[in-house]
């Protein structure tokens, strides 16, 4: 058996960054490093250099110009690649601070009658949202504004315990209940 690896396996152009010069410091050589958020380029001198490059742009960056009409502001939607994942965001950032899910173009909103009013503000709508781990939860669309949150499915209606106006459907081993969401009663609903 041949324990000698073919050099030919490997491009050049994994090898052009061997001796790239750090930019900033001018006398440090670029590195392949990994970091939390994927691999990227550092000064071999670190930490008396600080100089990173990503290798991949997350940076919110446009991908392709929509054609569509903001509802907030009427600027162009784009469609952008951020940190984690595909967005659709306004053309006009930073001052209008418009984004929705790609999935959310095509399919029809919600209508004000189906759409679970926030609990805490009284001003925005509790929509579907998915974590940068991919978990579903359920938050207020007037973040930053307001920050409630739920992990299970919202629906309209009164509590039949307190009168809190959220309920949320919970999966147990009897089947699907649905329980209040207010934290101080948390009881589950008796059938109508």
């Amino acid at each position: 058996m041949n324990n000698k690896i073919d050099s030919q396996l490997f491009s050049a152009h994994e090898h052009a960054l061997d001796n790239e010069t750090c930019p900033q410091c001018h006398h440090g050589v670029l590195r392949l490093k990994n970091g939390k958020h994927g691999p990227f380029l550092g000064c071999s001198d670190y930490p008396g250099c600080s100089y990173i490059k990503p290798l991949h742009q997350n940076d919110g960056h446009i991908v392709k110009e929509l054609g569509l009409p903001c509802p907030e502001c009427q600027s162009e939607l784009v469609l952008r690649q951020g940190r984690y994942g595909m967005f659709i965001g306004c053309s006009d950032y930073p001052n209008c601070h418009f984004i929705q899910s790609p999935n959310q173009l095509n399919s029809q909103e919600a209508t004000t009658q189906d759409a679970v009013e926030c609990p805490e503000c009284n001003k925005g709508q509790l929509k579907e949202r998915k974590s940068r781990f991919g978990k579903t939860f359920y938050a207020c669309d007037q973040y930053p504004k307001c920050k409630y949150a739920v992990n299970q499915q919202p629906h309209k209606g009164p509590c039949q315990y307190c009168g809190f106006g959220v309920l949320l459907e919970k999966k147990k081993a009897t089947g699907t209940v649905l329980e209040c969401a207010s934290r101080q009663c948390n009881q589950v609903q008796e059938s109508p």
